[in-house]
């Protein structure tokens, strides 16, 4: 029964794929951006929350969500329901399902597995992958490397370098220093022919000459900042994208560029709404140069987005019939920001901070006590906790995936996202289906159902890789 039905699906998507290619097309440039966390209540809360930033109840439509082709597909991995990104980016790059964690192999483990960028650079096109946070993570790292776990970062960093795409960018380079040696992958990379580049100016002035690139923010951070913190000089990843775009597009071969909005993911792990949609707005805002891109070669050109899961179970409304999503409007940084205003000033102060001092970070990011009306409840959650992390010299610091942070910041936003009647289910994955869109040469292949390992099978065979 099951190889009956396994025969079934796959004659079915033979059939989709024989009656939507047209072999009189070639598509020469190819777009995937995938939104790593990106759900679909997270794309509708995203919309919903500028919507209501106008006063105006409804969407404010973000530029992908008016793609012709708007599907959904499931995620699974190969052994369960809820996936890693380690196992979804490998589906999404190469079109198999994988065990979590697991980065470009086999469901067993055994054997390497090849993505849609690698098929792209062996059939002559220009490859460029981009991340906004280590462009050794494990999204990024699925187009590229071969290894049983994401974390073995150093092994994925040489994975790179061996790949040889073009073009590399991200926030930084995640545990750049080899564990049993002095190696970096700043020297590994530089020794396979790569020119480093750290900041927009610096790659504009490097990248014309160079063979092949790394794009890196500037700084030590292995990730961009959050949209919401961003400063005037900070790398953007709508800039990586603009100039990814440029940098490949010498000659005539095309290119395949995969660009991952990674900080969606990391703000919904710690359940900070409105940083996440401020970052699903910047993941729209580098789709927009891909836009430009496409209306300059419109029969030339397939643009697809999507995501490799979904993160926290976002819900929008808490059982009340109401969305006050407009007061997320007032948060000013990030949950990881916030904490580390409050960090600082425990060490300036040597931890002897006053309620009113607190008061007073709160209502400057937040804007409790002033646009933000708090009830006597919420008042008395945020003193207790005062109390009682501010009683002793130490405070035991809330661990996250990717963050460790202050409970009284951890506080203020949940009190925030609860006044918006925003929810969340956990602080990691869920088995969520994940929003597809697609516009372009060949964007209606993308019909009908679809699983996660569908998406790169159809770009294959579009672009003829």
């Amino acid at each position: 029964m099951k190889r009956v039905l396994f025969v079934g699906l796959m004659l079915a998507c033979f059939l989709v794929l024989a009656g939507c290619k047209d072999d009189t097309v070639k598509i020469k440039y190819v777009f995937y951006f995938i939104g790593d966390g990106m759900g679909v209540n997270q794309v509708n809360g995203t919309e919903m929350f500028l919507a209501e930033l106008d006063s105006v109840i409804g969407v404010k439509a973000l530029n992908f969500a008016g793609f012709p082709v708007r599907n959904y597909a499931t995620t699974y991995s190969a052994f369960n329901g809820v996936t890693c990104s380690a196992a979804a980016g490998t589906a999404l790059a190469t079109g198999e399902k994988t065990k979590n964690y697991t980065i470009g192999m086999d469901r067993e483990r055994k054997q390497p597995v090849y993505s849609v960028a690698r098929k792209a650079k062996d059939a002559g096109r220009r490859v460029g992958i981009i991340t906004s946070v280590g462009m050794n993570h494990a999204t990024p790292a699925a187009f590229y490397a071969h290894q049983p776990s994401r974390t073995m970062y150093f092994e994925i960093g040489k994975d790179a370098a061996v790949a040889g795409f073009d073009l590399y960018g991200g926030g930084g380079i995640i545990r750049a220093v080899s564990p049993n040696d002095s190696l970096n992958l700043y020297r590994v990379l530089e020794g396979a022919g790569y020119v480093i580049t750290r900041g927009d100016k610096m790659f504009r002035e490097k990248a014309g000459e160079a063979a092949k690139v790394v794009m890196l923010q500037e700084g030590e951070k292995s990730t961009l900042p959050y949209a919401i913190d961003r400063g005037k000089e900070d790398l953007t990843l709508a800039q990586m994208t603009a100039g990814a775009i440029g940098y490949l597009n010498r000659g005539d071969e095309g290119f395949f560029l995969m660009v991952e909005g990674g900080l969606i993911d990391y703000a919904c792990h710690v359940n900070d709404a409105a940083t996440a949609f401020r970052e699903t707005v910047d993941f729209a805002d580098a789709i927009r140069e891909a836009i430009q891109f496409y209306t300059k070669h419109p029969d030339e050109t397939l643009i697809v987005v999507t995501a490799d899961h979904e993160t926290g179970g976002i819900v929008l409304g808490d059982g009340s019939y109401e969305l006050n999503l407009k007061i997320l409007g007032n948060q000013k940084i990030s949950l990881e920001r916030l904490t580390g205003k409050i960090k600082e000033m425990r060490k300036t102060k040597n931890n002897k901070v006053s309620w009113e001092e607190v008061k007073a970070v709160l209502s400057e990011n937040l804007g409790f006590w002033k646009e933000v009306v708090l009830s006597e409840e919420n008042e008395r959650r945020l003193k207790e906790c005062y109390v009682k992390t501010f009683s002793g010299q130490e405070v035991e610091m809330v661990k996250n995936l990717y963050s460790e942070d202050e409970p009284i910041a951890i506080l203020g936003v949940r009190v925030l996202n609860d006044m918006a009647r925003v929810k969340w289910a956990s602080g990691g994955h869920s088995a969520g289906v994940v929003p597809v869109y697609a516009t372009g040469s060949g964007a209606e292949c993308f019909q009908g159902r679809l699983d996660n390992t569908d998406i790169p099978k159809v770009i294959i065979e579009l672009a003829g890789y």
